[in-house]
């Protein structure tokens, strides 16, 4: 990938509520400054102690947030937009490594993506895909062993095919999770382990199994069978179509796609800040942010990981079903994205984690550099340290010990003060108990994000959903 133009770093203005409006930062920094998702250069005034001026305030400028924010204005209202981070995208975050353009947070677009590949096409967003890998390394009986691609992933298809029998029964409109809640709910209480040990699996085939599905639920005893069956079912229930969801990534960046949306909402952004209550007193909202800055306006639509939730004081407090699914977590809690300058005698190769194993878990390449290669990697290790290099060489040498990392660049999402957690994976219980409840406005408040989608919840298609029913919300009061 060979982006036209590549956005600079500059530094992350300090915390501040003071931020500038969008037009202004437009004017002041440049697009290209706006793109670069690590902060722009502050450049209004401040707010007054309280400020008013507008319909609608929206907490949280990621594709919930954004989405929500431009459907207000198509609706004829005026939204606010306050983001805590110095860069707008939520849990998605596009940034420079290795000389060229990588997603530290989500980043797969796909044409079974209902409501993402609307706006992508509207707002001519290009594609690109991944080079494929040379070789593929898979647990053996001591250790790893490497496989010609077709003959691992084939093998891996037939291993992981059998967790989701009866997902076309249980899911079959995948888009509606309670077309046959009669069917899900008993399911629901089912983690993904537990489903996986009811095939009696060959400890290596179980090794193979938990190994790429367990990472993705942070833990195939903490996640639910619903949340990957469910994905399963969004992709026809078809391996190939499940596993190539993660392979088409936007050519310009999860940046310069959000930063589209946001530019055709007529809506003020006010970066660097953080939001810490949030008040109802029956005929509007009163926000107030870290710094003391108070915004008043008729509605709010809260945009934020459901982490994050318990971290903002309400009056009057949260329904009980909102503290308690914040309580349980939604997104992984530990999960972190790490970027990977290799190289190896290997080429580009494709590595399965096995679960519980400290450090990086699956290592997917990218695309060759003119030195070694690009691949990215997950981790729900705590102790693992997104920064250190040699903390990472250490576990990549498990696969190929010939490897050497020239570089590395991640996001610690669980570290992420307004994250708390990275992608989206229910619990048991969390699909068919509070879910419809949390999607229901509490007073003059609506809330929106990926963790509360109905269809594909974790991505940014469910992220874009949840911001048109929270806009929708609010406009049909």
């Amino acid at each position: 990938m060979s982006p036209d133009t590549r956005p600079g770093d500059p530094a992350i203005p300090p915390a501040a509520d003071q931020g500038a409006s969008r037009r202004t930062v437009l004017r002041a920094a440049g697009l290209t400054a706006l793109l670069g998702a690590t902060g722009v250069t502050r450049a209004a005034a401040a707010e007054p102690a309280e400020a008013g001026g507008h319909d609608v305030i929206v907490i949280g400028a990621g594709f919930a947030g954004v989405t929500a924010a431009r459907e207000l204005s198509r609706g004829g209202l005026r939204p606010l937009v306050l983001e805590a981070q110095g860069r707008i995208g939520g849990r998605t975050y596009t940034a420079e490594f290795a000389g060229e353009k990588v997603e530290l947070g989500g980043a797969w677009f796909d044409e079974g993506h209902p409501h993402a590949w609307k706006e992508l096409l509207h707002y001519g967003q290009q594609r690109t895909v991944d080079q494929a890998p040379e070789v593929a390394f898979f647990p053996a009986e001591q250790g790893y062993r490497a496989y010609a691609p077709a003959e691992g992933f084939g093998r891996l298809a037939e291993l992981v095919t059998p967790v989701f029998d009866g997902s076309k029964e249980y899911f079959p409109r995948p888009l509606d999770p309670f077309a046959r809640e009669d069917l899900v709910g008993p399911l629901d209480r089912t983690t993904l382990i537990e489903r996986i040990d009811a095939l009696n699996l060959a400890p290596v085939d179980r090794a193979w199994v938990t190994g790429n599905l367990g990472g993705l639920s942070g833990g195939s005893a903490r996640g639910s069978l619903t949340q990957m069956a469910q994905w399963w079912a969004l992709s026809d229930w078809n391996y190939d179509k499940f596993s190539s969801a993660t392979s088409s990534r936007l050519v310009h960046g999860t940046a310069a796609f959000i930063e589209a949306m946001l530019a055709d909402a007529d809506a003020d952004l006010r970066l660097n800040s953080p939001v810490t209550r949030i008040e109802d007193n029956g005929s509007h909202v009163r926000v107030t942010t870290r710094r003391g800055t108070t915004y008043r306006a008729r509605a709010a639509v809260v945009a934020v990981p459901v982490n994050v939730w318990n971290r903002i004081t309400f009056a009057p407090g949260l329904p009980a079903e909102y503290r308690r699914l914040a309580e349980e977590t939604v997104a992984v809690p530990s999960a972190k994205k790490i970027w990977l300058h290799l190289r190896s005698d290997q080429g580009l190769f494709y590595a399965a984690g096995a679960e519980g194993v400290p450090g990086i878990g699956d290592v997917i390449p990218t695309q060759r550099l003119g030195d070694g290669h690009l691949a990215y990697a997950f981790s729900t290790d705590p102790a693992l340290d997104v920064t250190d290099r040699a903390q990472i060489q250490a576990s990549l040498r498990r696969w190929a010990p010939d490897t050497e990392v020239l570089a590395v660049r991640g996001h610690d999402w669980g570290n992420d003060p307004y994250a708390r957690g990275g992608w989206t994976y229910k619990r048991p219980g969390q699909l068919t108990g509070p879910l419809r409840a949390v999607q229901r406005p509490v007073g003059r408040l609506s809330f929106a994000g990926s963790d509360i989608a109905l269809g594909w919840s974790g991505w940014v298609d469910g992220a874009i959903e949840s911001g048109l029913r929270a806009a929708g919300q609010v406009l049909g009061r």
